[in-house]
């Protein structure tokens, strides 16, 4: 196994265009919807082109976006990345920034909502169980394993926040995917669990009895209770603990606002999520692994376990941009292109 570290450096006339905050991406101004800068506008030949498409998993009809990349010819084969959401987001969000700028590089990638979310069918909305996140990342894989021009050899896996701890979980026995990679790892059961930073250990049992509470209700046909869902000021943000909670809400409810993204989820998904890991078993990885962090990120300590934990991968690396925090690798143009850049690099000798 080989394993290394690495941190990027940014040169200091890069540096100073990363004051002041996130510059705003309007969906309303796009006709995908799409809410990232540089977003697709019109399918032009000669050019990355998108396409929504829906297929059924288990019964639900899912929404995703394929990108193609330029001149692509269905009689081709191309090398295929799955990209996963972050907790909360949708796919017209950072999910298909990365989507897009890898299909700039002759990728064909797929972003694709998770059931029960954002333009996704399911219901109770909002339904947030890892088996569910992990199974749309199997689904992804079905779907654009068929799909016309995909190369089912070259097939790659992305993940990004907790997408990418379920993109962890889902590699560990899909052996499609010839490596994984993750952008700003969250890991969703050990943060639903102990709180984010391990910030709630002492009210363990005391969500847990609140979450098996609101699944009795649910079970009678009561009302379905609803956790992270929070209408906060300016101010109150402001004075919120984390960089990612407070940066997250401007990115979420502001400068990269779409309405199909939200924080709620349904209270008894905690049932599910306060048992989850997504390091348990992690060793079964063997694929070729990549996790990219920023060095200032509150969230790094979870990339760092996992990345110690995954023993089994063959070649793996940890990549450190400097000076991001969790939520600036999914908007500010320094920070993503150095991530856009390690992660071709990464595909390119792994698939």
């Amino acid at each position: 196994m080989k394993s290394k570290v690495i941190r990027s450096v940014l040169l200091a006339a890069t540096l100073g265009a990363l004051s002041g905050t996130s510059t705003a991406a309007d969906y309303k101004q796009n006709p995908f919807t799409l809410a990232y800068e540089g977003a697709i506008t019109e399918n032009l030949s000669g050019k990355v082109n998108i396409r929504t498409v829906t297929y059924s998993l288990n019964g639900i009809d899912i929404s995703a976006n394929v990108y193609t990349p330029a001149n692509y010819d269905a009689g081709k084969k191309y090398p295929t990345v799955v990209v996963a959401h972050p907790n909360g987001g949708v796919k017209e969000q950072v999910a298909g920034l990365y989507a897009q700028r890898l299909a700039e590089h002759g990728y064909i990638t797929i972003a694709a909502d998770a059931a029960y979310q954002g333009a996704s069918g399911g219901q109770p909305r909002n339904v947030d169980k890892p088996a569910h996140r992990i199974e749309d990342i199997h689904g992804m894989a079905d779907f654009i394993s068929q799909y016309a021009g995909v190369d089912t050899a070259r097939l790659g896996l992305l993940g990004i926040c907790g997408g990418g701890g379920y993109s962890l979980a889902a590699a560990q026995t899909d052996k499609r995917f010839k490596s994984v990679a993750t952008v700003s790892m969250f890991n969703s059961g050990r943060v639903r669990r102990n709180g984010y930073v391990d910030s709630q250990l002492n009210t363990i049992q005391t969500r847990m009895q609140q979450a098996s509470a609101a699944r009795a209700q649910e079970a009678t046909g009561g009302v379905v209770l609803y956790s992270g869902d929070a209408n906060l000021t300016d101010e109150q943000i402001a004075k919120l603990p984390f960089d990612l909670y407070r940066q997250g809400y401007e990115y979420y409810w502001k400068t990269h606002a779409h309405p199909n993204s939200t924080f709620k989820y349904t209270t008894s998904s905690l049932l599910d999520l306060m048992r989850f890991d997504a390091t348990h078993q992690i060793e079964l990885i063997d694929q070729p692994l990549l996790m990219i962090a920023g060095s200032k990120a509150d969230s790094l300590y979870m990339t760092e376990d996992a990345f110690a934990k995954a023993t089994g991968a063959k070649d793996k690396e940890l990549f450190l941009i400097d000076g991001a925090t969790h939520i600036e690798t999914y908007w500010k143009p320094p920070y993503v292109n150095q991530a856009v850049e390690k992660l071709t690099q990464f595909y390119g000798k792994s698939l």
